[in-house]
């Protein structure tokens, strides 16, 4: 049935989470990259949130530095799975296709996305926090931790949302236009909804009558409210869906 309606929607966004990369081998409790839960405290006496806050990335950069590292190893070891795949597929089933995602490991980007918003960044893309350069590193192995820049050698770190910071304001910008063009569908992909940004596109599509899909083993924020919940991981539902709309 959700295949069905699917094949008359024009403009799609897809909205993913952890859950999408944990078929590639990366946790998806929540956490910047995932790989921490809530509240545990680091080896440096304090709470992973913390460390990763950007305070603690302009005061001790050394230490947000010790665990962004960590989870850019895990992210470097992770491949695009069987979903990220589907997504990528699916770009030419529709008039306009985007996948919003939450996830910071660079994987949709990796299987050849196109229309992406990475509304919480991405680990690999580094920039200068005084000159502002940017450099897209796929390694950090051979990196001195923390980076300084090369041309002006003030602290570089990655762009993504950490603790306490704003959005990037051009990823929100992207999304509430689109949102605002209107959307067929939304289908939410392996994330528990719970920050408001990431539910408002599937509640939006709910009281416009748009078609909602819910992929996930469990339930959610939004769940009450999607049209189909498809209760299984994203690598077994969306190469189905895929086929089925082929």
């Amino acid at each position: 049935m959700a295949a069905q309606e699917l094949r008359h929607a024009k403009r799609v966004l897809a909205v993913t989470g952890a859950g999408i990369s944990a078929d590639s081998g990366l946790p998806t409790y929540r956490g910047i990259g995932g790989l921490y839960s809530d509240g545990k405290e680091t080896e440096d006496g304090m709470a992973i949130e913390e460390a990763l806050s950007g305070y603690i990335m302009n005061t001790r950069p050394d230490i947000c530095w010790k665990y962004i590292y960590q989870i850019e190893s895990a992210c470097r070891a992770a491949k695009p799975n069987a979903a990220h795949k589907a997504l990528v597929a699916l770009q030419s089933k529709f008039e306009q296709f985007t996948v919003l995602t939450q996830n910071v490991d660079g994987l949709h980007r990796s299987a050849g996305t196109k229309n992406l918003i990475e509304i919480h960044g991405n680990i690999q893309d580094l920039f200068c926090t005084s000159c502002g350069h940017e450099k897209y590193v796929t390694n950090f192995e051979s990196m001195k931790i923390p980076p300084d820049c090369e041309r002006c050698g003030a602290l570089v770190r990655p762009r993504v949302v950490l603790f306490g910071e704003m959005l990037p304001m051009r990823a929100v910008s992207k999304l509430y236009e689109i949102m605002e063009q209107g959307l067929d569908a939304v289908i939410s992909i392996g994330t528990t909804s719970v920050f408001p940004y990431i539910a408002e596109p599937v509640l939006r599509a709910a009281r416009n009558k748009a078609i909602t899909i819910e992929i996930n083993p469990g339930d959610t924020e939004v769940s009450h409210v999607v049209r189909y919940r498809l209760r299984d991981r994203a690598v077994n539902i969306l190469p189905e869906l895929l086929k089925h709309l082929s």
